[in-house]
């Protein structure tokens, strides 16, 4: 059972409109008047619970997972979730429901968060916890505008509540948004806690802010400010990977189960954020429905047990793998852990996943409605409990410590400091929780070599996390991976992959639409170039 704060829950439980709560423009949870709100610790408990309300979730909400679909390792389909795959075709316009979606409801996040800091000196309470409350809704306001630049470039820094009068705000150079984050979170991270009591773990912390830092740094080839950062994290002693304490049990498959649920892994995470992965991921076959297919592209990223890829495998080991990934039970358990492939037995004894099998009554064939796009399905976050009631309350973790390590990693190698022994120790650490073989320092013995290798290895860790879209815009591989045809699963009777589609993806591509309807309303918006 989770342990939700009571005050929050009473917060979300007042946003009771029938529009969706994320999308409400309310100035408080109640909706009654800042004289009568803005005077109880409770008060102020359930403003900030507002803001934290807008955190994205991996299934629901923002759908961190379908990011996958607007890079190489995934297919999206179910354009009631999002018409994510009309990006990949380059068809995306100022109307596109996902850019607008995620520009409207982190505006609203952080109009929260201002209305919040403006007010919350109102309140009857304890000073010191005022002062924590404070700095967790400027973290979160920060956290929101790093998420928005990501995706459109040149932004609006709000840091006030506006009006209807005062709202035509020109858009900030994309430096100047991040000198703002970083200062923020730098700030916040200074003042937050290490860590929290168990029942509120969900809460930013220190190390998120840090962690945050990190990512938003790296992205922006910031590699001295995102090492030092990451190694915030590490030396606070907080956070570790997670190991089963059972003998013989997938490590990293656990970390994405019940079981593995409440782990020291988790730096900043959704409460509930996967609650419908059953209906989201899972073969329709077995009660699930499927709107995100992963391609061969990312199974084909996972190396052998013996640490090999299949490209120095050569062409008929090749052959084998893409007819069986997992041949002779020899790929790397993540892959197992992250994907279902074509003559996997799941769950059932009985039950064998046939997406190449024609007849009549096989509802996980390719391209059925609710069915996989590819052949393959995403594993990761499905929990055989969820199974009877097609849904449950499993958490969907945002960041977690293996990224900050790779991110460490990461930073040091492009910092010409490829020989620091940290590399070799944090990557071990990763790949032997995961089951794999230490890293071969023979054979990954320069930069460019360890460059390669931390690449494939971010994809393995991370397959369907949302961060494979970032990866390749900044490793500026992207119009390599998106352009030209998708393939999926082989068919292991004709030794023929499915061809999924065709994708086509241009330098307007890299930024995202401004919304139509912030262009028509503000006359200072400027739409980025080529939309």
């Amino acid at each position: 059972m989770k342990k939700y704060s009571k005050m929050i829950l009473l917060a979300l439980s007042l946003l009771s409109l029938p529009a969706c709560k994320k999308f409400l423009t309310h100035d408080n949870p109640s909706g009654v008047t800042d004289a009568e709100w803005w005077k109880t610790e409770a008060h102020a408990y359930g403003a900030l619970g507002s803001i934290y309300a807008g955190i994205p979730a991996g299934s629901t909400g923002r759908n961190v997972m379908f990011w996958s679909g607007l890079s190489d390792e995934a297919v999206c389909r179910g354009d009631f979730r999002g018409n994510y795959d009309i990006y990949t075709r380059g068809l995306q316009n100022p109307t596109w429901d996902v850019a607008e979606w995620i520009w409207r409801d982190d505006y609203i996040d952080i109009r929260r968060a201002c209305r919040f800091l403006e007010n919350v000196d109102k309140c009857y309470m304890d000073d010191d916890l005022r002062s924590r409350m404070k700095y967790e809704a400027r973290a979160l306001r920060a956290f929101y505008h790093m998420e928005i630049m990501l995706f459109f470039g040149d932004i609006p820094i709000v840091t006030a509540s506006l009006t209807p009068v005062n709202n035509h705000l020109k858009r900030d150079p994309a430096q100047k948004v991040y000198d703002f984050i970083i200062s923020e979170l730098k700030d916040c991270a200074e003042h937050l806690p290490q860590e929290y009591a168990s029942d509120e773990t969900w809460r930013i912390s220190a190390g998120t802010c840090n962690a945050l830092i990190a990512r938003l740094a790296l992205f922006y080839h910031h590699y001295d400010v995102a090492r030092d950062a990451a190694a915030k994290v590490i030396s606070s002693g907080v956070y570790k990977l997670y190991r089963s304490e059972k003998q013989g049990v997938n490590n990293y498959a656990e970390l994405f189960s019940y079981v593995g649920e409440l782990n020291k892994e988790r730096i900043f995470f959704k409460a509930d954020g996967c609650n419908n992965a059953w209906t989201t991921f899972a073969p329709y076959g077995i009660g699930g429905e499927t709107y995100v297919s992963p391609t061969a592209a990312v199974v084909d990223n996972f190396e052998t047990k013996q640490g090999k890829t299949l490209v120095e495998l050569g062409p008929d080991s090749v052959a084998i793998y893409h007819k069986n990934p997992n041949y002779n039970n020899n790929r790397d358990p993540r892959l197992l852990a992250s994907i279902l492939y074509p003559g996997e037995q799941y769950l059932d004894a009985n039950y064998i996943l046939s997406p190449f099998d024609n007849a009549t009554g096989n509802t996980d064939k390719i391209g059925v409605q609710k069915s996989t796009a590819t052949g393959y399905w995403i594993r990761k976050y499905l929990d055989p409990r969820d199974r009877q009631g097609r849904g449950g309350s499993l958490d969907f973790m945002i960041i977690r410590y293996s990224e900050v390590l790779l991110i460490y990693v990461e930073s040091l190698i492009e910092l010409d400091d490829w020989k620091n022994p940290a590399i070799v120790q944090h990557l071990n650490d990763i790949r032997t929780r995961a089951g794999m073989p230490v890293v071969d320092v023979q054979r990954y013995n320069s930069a460019a070599m360890l460059r390669q290798l931390i690449r494939r290895e971010r994809q393995s860790e991370l397959a369907f996390e949302g961060q494979r879209y970032f990866d390749i815009r900044r490793w500026g591989i992207v119009k390599q991976v998106m352009n030209g045809e998708v393939l999926g699963a082989t068919n292991p009777q004709t030794g023929v992959a499915v061809k999924v589609q065709d994708r086509a993806y241009m330098d307007r591509d890299y930024l995202w639409p401004i919304p139509e309807k912030e262009t028509l309303s503000n006359p200072e918006m400027k739409q980025n170039p080529g939309y």
